[in-house]
């Protein structure tokens, strides 16, 4: 799905903050090569990640698959080259990390020990074809990377007939993120077309790597800009609730639980130019309007009046980094407060203030910002929020192979398209804006529903032709689908209702349709019982009495009485009522 970003004139504003931040932090210490001959430190999303690796079980979840169908006629020695290049080209996916007196540093293999490792296989001719290539992609999917061997980047290249093939590339994130897929697809279709027509690499050379950037990242974030970023996040995280309550379908386990689902979520064109609308009147970008909505529904699920809501931004506001592969996006946790029954105008009124707040100290990494508020720590539960919010962006970096035409592989192993791993996250949200972080389902182990869950909840939507659309991702040890259905159901109620009236009370707008509100307060309030028509009230309790003495009848405050003892002072006071007449 290509995403197209609606354009308000606060995402104008919003782009030309953007630009003086760009200008600015051009300005700064600018990122310069550092020397490879001493151990090279992590950056802290790598670092995070790194240790989350060390404690198991993550299986798939840090994986970023894309799978693409190719058709017509393919040039695999031209492939092959241009995959090989984009591995020499970035430092990052020739990068392993080892322990070194029990903390990881970087290791870098030379160019000419790197290439691309491309699995190959012809299933041209095999009656099992389409079985053997779920089987396949299900295998890749599942395949872990070895953090200290490498490598980090892989590949298959299954072959379907003479003119028809799949190409299936994983990256681990701690070497990749959403942006850096959108570099990949443009590098490789460049590359691709240069070998084949016979001509040289025509890519200029990249001025730093990540390492530098890592390195640079360790300097910075000492510096009087970050401080006082650290001073914004205490303050606005201090006293944040530890968790989201949501109710759950099922306890939620001692230790996290990855497995997951995912389901897809659209809103039709009339809700849609309804939100843009009322987007248009607040000054707000469609993410912070939808974002109030969700927090809306979070808050009323969970009864409580403060909600944090992950997101991730794509992080790339040096020059130096724009077209590097790499781990750069970080995660943003915005507060959102509904104390005090606000109105549909004053909730987008706070979001709007948390987002922009949010953008303009997003450069404090997110690891940084978990040390600093010292949040309860818990294997049970992600530190400072359970539930994310992506807004996925327009793509510019659709992946062109001259000769070739492009598609999805479908419920063969993959919800992708030939453009759906370019998203670059770059249009932005106030700022806030990732790709291919959330959705979860690309490459999972089979089954087009599952997912990796890295959260509790993650929605990841984006406008595309009129029309709101993406999808949940769920983790399936807490939720069922039905749960998560109906839940999407409140959201789109809300975001209905706060188009159609901004002055409503948040608090009172309708979470239930017709049959659930029913369900609530008729069925499961039906009073209605077969009465026998031969005894008579008294008579009915004598004999629950005598059937369940020991059952408790009533209860006050923090006494109780069983049926016997309800009898038995029952029938005193008719004695004593009788004795005065």
């Amino acid at each position: 799905m290509t995403l197209t970003p609606s354009v308000t004139s606060a995402e104008r504003l919003l782009k030309l903050a953007r630009a003086a931040k760009l200008q600015r932090s051009s300005a700064a210490a600018p990122i310069e090569p550092v020397e490879r001959g001493a151990d090279l430190p992590l950056s802290f999303a790598q670092q995070r990640l790194w240790f989350l690796e060390q404690l198991g079980d993550l299986g798939g979840t840090y994986h970023i698959p894309t799978r693409l169908r190719l058709q017509g006629e393919l040039d695999r020695g031209a492939l092959r080259r241009a995959l090989d290049r984009v591995v020499a080209r970035h430092e990052a996916l020739r990068t392993t990390f080892v322990e070194v007196e029990g903390e990881p540093v970087q290791r870098i293999a030379p160019v000419e020990e790197s290439r691309f490792h491309l699995l190959e296989h012809d299933l041209d001719g095999d009656p099992e074809a389409q079985p053997e290539l779920r089987r396949l992609l299900r295998e890749e999917a599942r395949a872990l990377f070895d953090l200290a061997r490498g490598p980090l980047i892989r590949g298959r290249l299954i072959r379907l007939g003479p003119d028809e093939h799949v190409l299936a590339v994983t990256m681990h994130h701690i070497v990749s993120d959403g942006w850096s897929m959108g570099v990949f697809t443009r590098e490789l279709g460049a590359l691709y077309g240069a070998f084949r027509r016979g001509e040289p690499d025509p890519l200029p050379p990249l001025p730093v790597q990540y390492a530098d950037y890592a390195a640079w990242q360790r300097r910075w974030v000492e510096g009087e800009v970050l401080r006082g970023q650290a001073e914004y996040w205490t303050e606005t995280l201090g006293g944040a609730p530890e968790l989201l309550e949501l109710p759950t379908d099922h306890p939620r386990p001692a230790r996290v639980d990855h497995a997951g689902a995912w389901m897809a979520v659209e809103l039709d064109e009339a809700l849609t130019a309804g939100l843009k609308a009322l987007s248009q009147r607040h000054g707000t970008t469609l993410f912070m309007t939808v974002l109030a909505g969700w927090a809306a529904v979070l808050g009323r699920l969970s009864g409580q009046e403060d909600v944090v809501v992950g997101t991730p931004a794509a992080n790339r506001g040096r020059v130096e980094i724009e077209g590097l592969i790499g781990f750069f996006v970080n995660t943003l946790a915005l507060r959102i407060e509904l104390g005090g029954s606000p109105s549909v105008s004053d909730l987008l009124a706070r979001v709007k203030e948390r987002a922009l707040g949010a953008q303009k100290n997003q450069d404090i990494p997110f690891e940084q910002v978990v040390e600093l508020v010292q949040p309860v720590r818990s294997l049970a539960h992600n530190p400072l929020f359970q539930v994310m919010l992506t807004w996925q962006n327009a793509s510019e970096d659709r992946l062109e192979l001259p000769g070739l035409r492009l598609g999805g592989v479908g419920a063969a192993g993959s919800a992708g398209s030939a453009g759906s791993a370019g998203s670059t996250g770059s249009a932005g949200s106030a700022g806030i804006a990732e790709s291919a972080e959330s959705a979860g389902s690309v490459g999972s182990a089979g089954s087009a529903s599952q997912a990796a869950a890295k959260v509790d909840l993650s929605l990841s939507l984006g406008e595309s032709s009129g029309r709101i659309g993406g999808s949940i991702t769920y983790a399936t040890a807490l939720f069922t689908r039905e749960t998560v259905e109906r839940l999407v159901g409140y959201l789109r109620r809300v975001l209905d209702a706060m188009a159609a009236d901004d002055a409503r009370a948040v608090d009172r707008l309708e979470l239930l349709d017709a049959a659930e509100r029913s369900l609530v307060l008729e069925r499961w309030n039906r009073a209605a019982a077969e009465v026998p028509r031969d005894a008579c009230v008294h008579e009915r309790f004598e004999a629950q009495a005598a059937r369940a003495p020991e059952a408790v009848a009533v209860v006050f405050e923090d006494r109780s009485l069983t049926y016997a003892e309800l009898n038995e002072r029952a029938n005193r006071l008719a004695h004593q009522l009788r004795g005065r007449g």
